[in-house]
């Protein structure tokens, strides 16, 4: 396969001869302004309504208006500079109107000398992750406005007791920030000193992994004074497989309630 621009057209003349043809994933070469010099079946597949004008278009036309000045400066950057630019998220146009999302791998083509004249781009389509990963950002968002909210010092651990979220009122109740505890486990970092509401001689947050429970019992806080609190615990069941996730605990002081 010939690097220089003179032979890239010839190429795409007779696309069935082409054996990049053959790959399952959108390929282009463009070459020094950035004007696509080739395109392989999958690329043109994508952008079929523009199968007859694709040789020849700047690349960064099939991107989103609000995209197109940055993957301009990318590749000029490294046009001019002569490394091969990071692997990128962008969207890009298909043929029916709409975007979806891509991750570029982007390496420079250069001459004999070394200089570059152009760049390979491979596209992997990622709209799917892309679209899981946003959903579940959002989802992690909601969840931590919804718990910054909460006037009750809320605890939440995994199934093997280890601290993963602990709101704004559970720091302001014990005295550590949220860094200090998640990560930690609880029955170390929250030992429960002694039970006065509970019939079983040792109580700890894990008892909440079978079933509820609600306990009054006394806990250090970080200054080692005694908080009198009232704890109550429920396991967190996964939808799908019906398996405890964790557990989440509510305290609130007995003093304050009463």
């Amino acid at each position: 396969m010939s690097e220089t621009s003179g032979s890239m057209p010839e190429m795409q003349a007779n696309p069935s001869t082409d054996p990049l043809d053959e790959l399952p994933v959108a390929y282009v070469e463009m070459n020094v302004r950035g004007a696509i010099t080739r395109a392989n079946r999958m690329t043109r597949a994508l952008h079929s309504s523009h199968a007859g004008e694709l040789i020849g278009k700047l690349a960064w036309e099939l991107m989103p208006t609000e995209e197109q000045d940055r993957s301009y400066a990318v590749f000029m950057t490294a046009i001019e500079t002569g490394v091969n630019p990071p692997v990128a998220r962008r969207s890009l146009y298909d043929s029916s109107g709409n975007f979806r999302v891509y991750d570029l791998y982007r390496n420079l083509i250069r001459d004999p000398q070394g200089k570059p004249v152009g760049m390979r781009v491979v596209s992997v389509d990622v709209t799917e992750a892309h679209k899981a990963h946003s959903e579940a950002d959002q989802a992690r968002q909601w969840l931590e406005s919804v718990m910054e909210s909460l006037s009750d010092a809320v605890i939440v651990t995994d199934a093997l007791g280890f601290i993963r979220t602990v709101n704004p009122a559970a720091e302001r109740l014990l005295g550590w920030t949220s860094e200090e505890l998640i990560g930690s486990e609880v029955e170390s970092a929250l030992p429960v000193l002694a039970s006065v509401s509970s019939g079983k001689s040792q109580i700890s947050f894990s008892m909440a992994l079978e079933s509820s429970a609600l306990v009054v019992a006394t806990l250090h806080d970080r200054e080692q004074r005694e908080l009198l609190v009232e704890i109550g615990s429920s396991p967190i069941i996964d939808k799908k497989t019906g398996c405890t996730a964790g557990v989440v605990s509510v305290l609130r002081r007995v003093d304050e309630a009463a």
